[in-house]
């Protein structure tokens, strides 16, 4: 019975919450790829969600740490920086993870040359970024969204090799995400403010489309397996290898 709950967790969550779900599972296997007392860093780490899985790993965090709504929640950070210059040695680390981040960063090409300067020949980069994205994080959301085009021209110019580039699902899942939150806006806590009758108005087509919000996402996850569209997504996930030797172990 608990490994059905579990499962039934799990579906759910892909489902529904496939975007944030589907780059923690990648994550996670990229993490168990790499072998014990491997040399990990987590670049703008935050609050520190895929500590867990690099419990195997000399695993150390890295942040600017002065994001306004994670302050107070950061996970323990080894480094505090500006990402083009974090302060340790060439080489230093086997695998360097940097998840949602880029978007937030002025001068994205020279964050990834800091980052593969911190990797040593033979090392992973470890990357995802939005393709699609709402502001968040503001003041410090500076580009809507990175295409496989942008990895394969700039990685290799930073000297990295690029293993893989996967989407984080396709169109329709895109689409089912953004009827959720197409309802989400309509709640009444968030039109009260429209005075009564707006708000009354902005609530009847809540009611009409909360069959719908909740219903995308699963036809959505069931089309996108067919590839038919995928030229839309959330973002990708990418895998690089810094030129060199071959990874350890």
């Amino acid at each position: 019975m608990r490994e059905l709950m579990t499962g039934l967790r799990t579906w759910r969550r892909r489902t529904w919450a496939f975007n944030t779900e589907c780059r923690r599972e990648w994550v996670a296997r990229q993490a168990a790829s790499l072998p014990a007392g491997s040399r990990v860093l987590d670049v703008g780490a935050g609050i520190g969600q895929y500590r867990r899985f690099f419990s195997h790993c000399d695993y150390r965090a890295h942040d600017f740490g002065l994001e306004p709504a994670t302050a107070g929640q950061y996970t323990a950070l080894d480094y505090q920086s500006d990402i083009t210059a974090i302060p340790v040695p060439d080489g230093s680390f086997d695998a360097v993870l940097c998840t949602e981040v880029l978007e937030h960063v002025p001068e994205p090409i020279a964050a990834v040359k800091e980052l593969a300067r911190i990797l040593r020949p033979g090392g992973s980069l470890l990357i995802s970024a939005p393709l699609g994205s709402h502001l968040h994080q503001e003041p410090y959301h500076f580009y809507g969204g990175y295409t496989p085009h942008w990895y394969s021209r700039f990685l290799p110019e930073a000297g990295c090799d690029v293993r893989a580039i996967e989407s984080n699902a396709g169109f329709f899942s895109f689409f089912g995400q953004e009827a959720q939150r197409f309802s989400e806006y309509l709640r009444p806590r968030h039109t009260r403010r429209l005075g009564v009758r707006r708000s009354l108005a902005a609530t009847s087509v809540w009611i009409v489309m909360l069959p719908a919000s909740h219903l995308l996402p699963l036809v959505g996850r069931t089309l996108d397996r067919w590839d038919l569209e995928r030229i839309a997504t959330v973002g990708y996930h990418v895998v690089a290898v810094k030129r060199g030797s071959t990874p350890r172990g």
